[in-house]
């Protein structure tokens, strides 16, 4: 399944750019370069949206029934599961994540095929009531053409978070997968042609995403955009958009909260934490990066945490028991390493890792420890800029009532995470803390059909859920008067 090189996928057809250019996708484990992959110009975009709009506005997609799309959508998903393996194998080649990460990743990309499989089947109106002699339904209508940003960290996994919702609402697609792994994006969309997907209905267009995403999110052809991704990036995206007033949906980053309390389940609370902040080697948006631990069990609680780090093993993203993998890019990695150094400048102190590993195997590609800086303020870089890498900073808390606004401290609000045995104490502090998840003694953020979206400037909108139906689909109200006399309103 693996190529050596890739075209775009525009109306049902693999084509070159325009250009005639490609750039080339690497495996960050090895730093060797993976394949060559088209690199998509605005001439590009605008034969996408054009196979888009054609497929939306004559095609036969939005008007399919919801039953025969849901078909569709197990057939994906069944090409998906026959498929695992290699899925599987390129993710890791692509994204240098762990083969246990990706094996996850992509189980959770099938669900949600079949997730909104089975939604597109109920997905309708309701009807309203009305004065004696009117009639009103409401009808749920594909919002039109959507162009999908996704990032790096999680290929494969976000592009089906994408595509899943938008096709079970009858939408059509224009796809832009980050440039660092495009390949199973395009690979999924070729499985979707083949489970059934009419040609236009999905289209890949690969490159930089500086060139092209702006262009995507401004183009008039366009009705909705719908992007994970840094902040920064999500600020410029509604600001283009509302150019032409699209529909706008942000899955942004975070800089979530872990408290641990001095009641919790240490051992339980430790390992939670280790996963919470080094699963995906820290590259999750949802990572749990602000570690605040009761003063009256930190020093266990660190000791135990600590010699847990030690344990992580780095390495070979294929090999068995590795349990972090490389970073995405040699640029990642000089961004994680300054903000490490950034710590110490600041007063901060090192606690384990903050350097490259050392040793044969990481002479060729990207790589960082797990990292545990101790000695932090909230009000450091460190503690409220994101820095998208297996990085934790540890602070103590006093009580509940200082640790809610430590927490809600911090321009993100996506993810955060409570460790306690009181569940009125749990709940009372989910209920007070600003971010769209809250795992109690969990640190597991998300399953297909759990809504997941932030607060403040983590963006808005949900997805994975059923929820995110709303986000694809216009709501008409349609009112007829069905009264026994004509109406006369005016009297005359």
């Amino acid at each position: 399944m693996l190529k050596e090189s890739y075209q775009l996928l525009i109306n049902g057809k693999h084509v070159d750019a325009s250009s005639g250019e490609f750039f080339e996708t690497y495996n960050p484990a090895t730093g060797e370069v993976l394949a060559k992959v088209a690199k998509a110009t605005r001439e590009d975009v605008d034969q996408a949206v054009a196979a888009a709009r054609a497929a939306f506005e004559g095609g036969k997609w939005p008007r399919m029934t919801g039953a025969k799309r849901a078909r569709i959508l197990n057939n994906i998903a069944e090409l998906m599961r026959k498929n695992f393996d290699e899925l599987v194998r390129i993710e890791v080649l692509n994204s240098g994540k762990t083969v246990s990460a990706a094996k996850g990743q992509i189980g959770q990309a099938i669900e949600d095929f079949e997730l909104y499989a089975a939604a597109a089947i109920t997905l309708g109106g309701e009807t309203k009531p009305v004065p004696n002699g009117f009639f009103n339904y409401t009808v749920k209508e594909p919002v039109g053409v959507c162009g999908q940003i996704i990032p790096w960290n999680y290929p494969l996994m976000m592009a089906a978070w994408k595509i899943a919702p938008a096709l079970a609402a009858g939408c059509t697609v224009v796809l832009k997968p980050a440039s660092l792994t495009p390949i199973t994006a395009l690979i999924l969309a070729d499985l979707c042609h083949k489970a059934g997907v009419p040609e236009g209905v999905i289209n890949v267009v690969t490159g930089s995403g500086s060139e092209i995403g702006p262009y995507i999110t401004e183009h008039p052809g366009i009705d909705k955009v719908a992007f994970t991704g840094e902040t920064e990036t999500g600020k410029d995206i509604m600001a283009r958009a509302a150019k032409t007033v699209k529909r706008v949906t942000l899955e942004l980053g975070g800089k979530s909260p872990n408290i641990v309390f001095d009641d919790c389940d240490i051992e339980a609370a430790v390992d939670g934490s280790l996963y919470g902040i080094f699963y995906n080697t820290g590259q999750s948006c949802e990572a749990r990066s602000r570690l605040f631990v009761h003063e009256k069990i930190y020093d266990e609680f660190m000791s135990r945490f600590l010699e847990k780090a030690a344990r992580l093993r780095v390495g070979d993203p294929f090999a068995e028991g590795v349990h972090v993998g490389a970073v995405i890019s040699e640029g990642q990695v000089k961004v994680i390493d300054s903000y490490v150094r950034l710590a110490v400048e600041e007063g901060a102190e090192i606690l384990y890792g903050g350097k490259r590993p050392e040793g044969p195997e990481f002479e060729r590609g990207f790589w960082y420890m797990p990292t545990i800086i101790g000695n932090v303020r909230n009000d450091m870089r460190v503690a409220q800029e994101e820095i998208f890498g297996p990085v934790v900073v540890v602070m103590k808390f006093r009580d509940e009532d200082e640790v809610i606004r430590l927490a809600n401290d911090t321009i993100y609000g996506l993810g955060s995470a409570v460790w306690t045995k009181d569940h009125a104490k749990a709940h009372r502090v989910a209920a007070a803390i600003r971010a769209g998840i809250v795992m109690v003694n969990c640190p597991i953020s998300a399953f297909p059909g759990t809504p997941f979206g932030g607060y403040k400037q983590s963006g808005f909108g949900r997805e994975l859920a059923l929820e995110t139906l709303d986000l694809y689909t216009e709501t008409k109200s349609v009112l007829s008067y069905i009264g026994s006399r004509p109406l006369n309103l005016f009297g005359i």
